[in-house]
C-alpha cells in the first residue's frame, strides 16, 4: 500500500439508480390519473346529452374524487412536474365549463350562469396573456374568494346533476346555489381584474 493512502474501503454508492428530474417526468401515475380525468369530459357531455344525468352525476364525483387522488399521489410520492402542473388545472377547468354549458343547454341551469362562469375564466386567462405579452409577469396568487367560488361551482354543478337526474326537479337549494355562485363568480372576476390593474400600473 502506498505510504499516504486511505486505508479505508471507498463509500458505496446509494442503492438504485439517481433520481431524475421531476419536471422531466412525464408517465406518472399523477399524471396518467389527470389524463384520465381531461378524457372524462366527452364522456360526461355525452351522458348529459342524452339526459342520463344520474350516471353524469357519478362520472362527475368519480372526476372530482381523482382530482383530490392525483394531487395527494404527486406529493407523497414526490411526483410533481411541469406537465401536472399545467395539465391539472385544464382538465378541471374543461370538465366545470363542459359541465355548466351542457345544463345549460339543455334546460337544467340558467343560460346567464354558465356564460357567467365562462367568461369569468375567459377574462382572467385573457388577463394573464396580455400582462405577459406586455412583459410585466402577472404575479396573480390564488385568492380566498377564488378558492370559495371554485368549491361552490362545483357544487352548484353536482347538485343539478344529482336534482335533474333522480328527478327531484326544482329545489330551493338549487336556487340559492345559482345566486351563490352568480355573486362569488362575479367578485371574484372582479378582484383579479383589480389585482391585475393594479398589476399593470405598478
Amino acid at each position: 500500500m502506498p505510504a499516504g493512502a486511505d486505508p479505508r474501503p471507498p463509500p458505496a454508492p446509494p442503492p438504485g439508480p439517481p433520481p431524475g428530474p421531476a419536471d422531466a417526468a412525464v408517465f406518472t401515475l399523477p399524471n396518467v390519473i389527470t389524463f384520465a380525468r381531461l378524457c372524462a369530459v366527452p364522456g360526461a357531455v355525452w351522458l348529459m346529452l342524452q339526459h342520463r344525468l344520474d350516471l353524469a352525476f357519478w362520472v362527475f364525483v368519480a372526476a372530482g374524487l381523482s382530482d383530490g387522488i392525483d394531487g395527494w399521489l404527486a406529493r407523497v410520492r414526490n411526483a410533481r412536474s411541469r406537465l401536472g402542473a399545467v395539465l391539472d388545472p385544464v382538465a378541471d377547468k374543461a370538465l366545470l365549463v363542459s359541465v355548466y354549458v351542457t345544463l345549460a343547454a339543455i334546460g337544467v341551469l340558467p343560460d346567464w350562469i354558465a356564460i357567467l362562469v365562462v367568461f369569468r375564466d375567459l377574462l382572467i386567462v385573457g388577463g394573464v396573456v396580455v400582462l405577459t405579452m406586455l412583459h410585466q409577469p402577472p404575479g396573480i396568487r390564488p385568492l380566498f374568494i377564488s378558492k370559495a367560488t371554485t368549491a361552490a361551482q362545483i357544487l352548484l354543478a353536482a347538485a343539478a346533476l344529482l336534482l335533474a337526474g333522480y328527478g327531484y326537479g326544482d329545489s330551493l337549494v338549487l336556487d340559492v346555489l345559482i345566486w351563490t355562485v352568480a355573486a362569488l363568480t362575479f367578485a371574484s372576476g372582479a378582484t383579479y381584474v383589480a389585482q391585475a390593474a393594479r398589476r399593470g400600473m405598478a
